[in-house]
């Protein structure tokens, strides 16, 4: 058995999953490398292989967020199984190197991940979010484990939601002990959510290394900023049971909160009186998307299935309510739930 895996879901994955693989090579820790693909037709398995990757082919109707992160870590030989997404691409040759380590900061440490770093090409509004969330994460800059006292482990699932519960499968490394204890659930979406919920209770720990980023954002045309908000909001539905408060007063006040934070950033930025306008008004549309796709994802139980498949980003049309609570739980939180 190797030390550590790092293993790669693909589907296409182009120049962004070139850089991804690129970024491995400069690693100071040696690793193997394990892709699935899912059905590319651009090159990507050839791509992974010349870069050293076992490769598995599934076909693309067999893919599933959970599932084939299964099938990876089964496959995978190492006693560390470091997870990417092909645009997460490692920010630094010691990436792999400082994930490991936070397997190190306490006993029974199961899951361990890092933060996204914005791309040269986000927009302001975006970098704002991920820069301010993962600093919320570690306000001090430094690693930060926790783990649930046992008291705490019949917490109704909601009250995991943020970032008691957050976790992302983008950027992170999971102890084989502990996967073999806790596998991933075989659903379609928020399969990261679920794991670090289960992680959590079955008793490990869950650690956040600020110095193990990846460069990962994205410039979404306004169907798919609705489209992947839909299916966030959606899984945050199915998995904590969340809806996203509906009503003017508290939708303008987030959206003028969002707005605010991006104005001080336009300012920082030195940014002429033009370009805040513009930049600005960029924002106002980003945010809006995301807040509309994120009413409608936390009503998705409340739709028609045409209508679910059309707002999705992966055209998927189902609901799925996930049972994670205990019955004493799950009372608990449908009172808890807006």
């Amino acid at each position: 058995m190797s030390a550590v895996t790092v293993a790669i879901p693909v589907l296409d994955g182009g120049e962004l999953l070139a850089g991804t693989l690129s970024a491995l090579k400069r690693q100071t820790v040696a690793h193997e490398l394990l892709v699935c693909d899912s059905g590319s037709s651009d090159g990507s398995v050839e791509l992974a292989r010349r870069h050293g990757a076992r490769v598995i082919e599934i076909a693309r109707h067999e893919f599933s967020h959970g599932g084939t992160r299964n099938l990876l870590m089964r496959e995978a030989t190492g006693a560390h199984v470091a997870l990417l997404t092909q645009d997460a691409e490692p920010a630094g040759e010691r990436w792999l190197e400082r994930l490991l380590a936070g397997f190190e900061l306490g006993e029974e440490v199961g899951i361990v991940f890092g933060p996204y770093i914005p791309r040269d090409d986000a927009s302001l509004a975006v970098r704002v979010e991920l820069e301010r969330f993962f600093a919320s994460l570690a306000p001090d800059g430094e690693a930060v484990s926790s783990r649930l006292a046992p008291a705490d482990r019949l917490l109704p699932a909601l009250a995991f939601l943020g970032p008691r519960g957050f976790f992302t499968d983008a950027n992170a490394c999971i102890a084989r002990t502990a996967w073999e204890r806790v596998p991933y659930r075989a659903v379609p979406y928020a399969e990261d959510r679920v794991l670090a919920l289960e992680m959590l209770r079955a008793g490990f720990a869950k650690v956040f290394v600020p110095s193990a980023g990846v460069l990962h954002s994205h410039v979404y045309t306004a169907r798919e900023e609705l489209g992947r908000c839909f299916d966030e909001w959606r899984g945050l539905l199915e998995v904590y049971g969340w809806r996203e408060p509906l009503g003017p007063r508290r939708t303008l006040a987030k959206l003028g909160g969002e707005l605010s934070a991006d104005r001080r950033a336009a300012a920082a930025a030195g940014l002429s009186a033009r370009e805040r306008r513009a930049t600005l008004l960029a924002a106002s549309r980003h945010h809006a998307l995301r807040l509309a796709g994120a009413l409608l994802g936390s009503r998705a139980d409340r739709l028609p299935r045409a209508a679910r498949r059309r707002l999705s980003s992966e055209g998927r049309d189902s609901f799925l309510a996930l049972e994670l609570d205990a019955p004493s739980s799950r009372a608990a939180n449908e009172r808890q739930t807006p």
